[in-house]
């Protein structure tokens, strides 16, 4: 009895130890996106529109970047418990291999066709003018993403997520001043309205980059090289494109299914209903940080656990964190329903936008608990089994075949009011979860993919630690 006790005070001790940098961390970056609505606030309700739907192409390449740190931690975790820093280091190769591509792809776009990108989103000309001007300055932005968010991803996998917050603390903090410097046009700096957003992104992203080769250069194992893009691993890089492409194509699925959410909003329901929308997000953001930063850190440690073929207690820690969620999808609804005074005290709305607003943040009161469910099972203690085929098809279903054309149809064929198009479009979490909670019992989850005697024939390849 009492060496249980101490287990479970064990377990708690680590996922606190997990949680709160990451937690902190998601709150950073949501302080940023508040701080960009809230600045361009006094800006006019075009801007705020303009920039909300121009950074759906960042939230997709964010998504992409995110499937593939997600593969990377669901390797890198599993190894780094088996004690296998070889295999991480070839495994953050082949994620970076893709970041990097897919970065340049998304910044020359953004460099070269902003107007046709924006043309996607809104048949406005103003909208169109203000969100290509931003969309150029990101690209810089773009690049660099495909490469920090790899290596941050390595790194929490390892464990070392207080490394991966200071930074982005840094860069967050830098960003939220250069916002105001930018927008604004303080210090002599130009007044650059819309696109001050995305230069103070880009030189935040810069900066965050160089840190991460600081820290790469004082690391004694793994590090930010492009010289890992050339490690071969047949094995593993088969492992990597069974278990991290599920991931992207999952994570790159529900991106995709969210941005076209903002198209039909955008094409159909009207400027009022963008700006509401923009808004919401905003604080939903807010709602969801302490139970995604639950499914992240619940993912790493028991990543770590199956790796090192500790699978009842894997089991058992899994039980634990899914509480945990319920509690904090319940807490991010009460923190929803809390900030809706100051928030329709704030937003400076039309009236109809006020009012779209208002049922929009209590639509999210319940839907953040749905999406923390959700997004635990998913994207943490399935993929830290190395599941993540589930999702992809869960989430392929419930936002493509259900979601998106029931609100396509509500909007554009029965012409229903804007805010039941928005119901009927949050209603995707909830029909998830009869099929994800099937899947959670059915414990088809728990796998050690680790494999053994990897580097037999490639010691003199491959750098150890030992050797650095």
């Amino acid at each position: 009895m009492e060496s249980a006790k101490l287990q479970k005070n064990g377990f708690y001790r680590q996922i606190g130890k997990l949680v709160i940098p990451i937690v902190l961390q998601n709150l950073l970056s949501a302080a940023v996106s508040s701080a960009d609505v809230v600045m361009l606030n006094f800006v006019g309700q075009s801007s705020i529109s303009a920039v909300s739907l121009a950074s759906q192409y960042a939230n997709i390449l964010f998504m992409v970047l995110y499937g593939l740190g997600t593969g990377a931690t669901m390797l890198c975790a599993q190894y780094f418990g088996k004690g296998e820093h070889r295999a991480i280091q070839v495994v953050e190769g082949i994620a970076l291999r893709f970041s990097v591509t897919c970065s340049v792809i998304f910044a020359l776009g953004a460099l070269t066709i902003p107007e046709w990108m924006m043309r996607l989103f809104t048949p406005d000309p103003e909208l169109i003018r203000i969100g290509a001007s931003y969309l150029r300055i990101m690209s810089v932005a773009y690049l660099c993403w495909g490469l920090t968010e790899v290596y941050l991803s390595v790194l929490r996998s390892m464990g070392r997520v207080t490394i991966s917050t200071v930074l982005n603390a840094v860069a967050f903090s830098t960003n939220v001043l250069l916002n105001a410097v930018f927008i604004f046009g303080l210090f002599g700096a130009p007044k650059m309205e819309a696109a001050g957003v995305a230069l103070a992104t880009s030189i935040s992203r810069v900066l965050e980059l160089v840190l991460c080769f600081i820290v790469s250069a004082k690391s004694t194992d793994v590090k930010l090289k492009l010289s890992y893009m050339f490690l071969r691993s047949k094995e593993l890089f088969s492992d990597f494109m069974k278990m991290a492409l599920p991931a992207l194509a999952n994570d790159t699925v529900w991106g995709l299914a969210f941005s076209l959410y903002s198209v039909i909003i955008g094409q159909f329901l009207g400027n009022d209903a963008v700006a509401a929308n923009s808004l919401a997000v905003v604080v939903r953001n807010f709602g969801t940080i302490l139970c995604f930063g639950m499914a992240n850190a619940g993912g790493i440690l028991l990543g770590q656990k199956f790796g090192d073929n500790k699978m009842e207690e894997g089991e058992a820690d899994a039980k634990k964190i899914v509480r945990l969620t319920v509690i904090t999808g319940l807490i991010g609804g009460v923190i929803v329903l809390l900030s809706m005074p100051l928030v329709l005290g704030f937003a400076d709305l039309t009236e109809t936008g006020k009012h779209y607003l208002k049922v929009m943040l209590l639509i999210n009161s319940y839907y953040v608990l749905g999406a923390a469910v959700n997004t635990t099972l998913i994207a943490g203690v399935f993929r830290a089994g190395g599941d993540s085929r589930f999702g992809l098809i869960c989430d392929a279903f419930a936002m493509w075949v259900y979601a998106l054309p029931l609100g396509f149809f509500a909007a554009a064929v029965l012409k229903l009011p804007p805010l039941w198009v928005y119901f009927l479009l949050c209603t995707d979490e909830f029909v998830k979860w009869p099929w994800v909670i099937h899947h959670y019992r059915s414990k088809k989850w728990i796998k050690n993919i680790t494999r053994n005697d990897l580097f037999q024939e490639q010691k003199e390849e491959l750098p150890g630690p030992a050797e650095k």
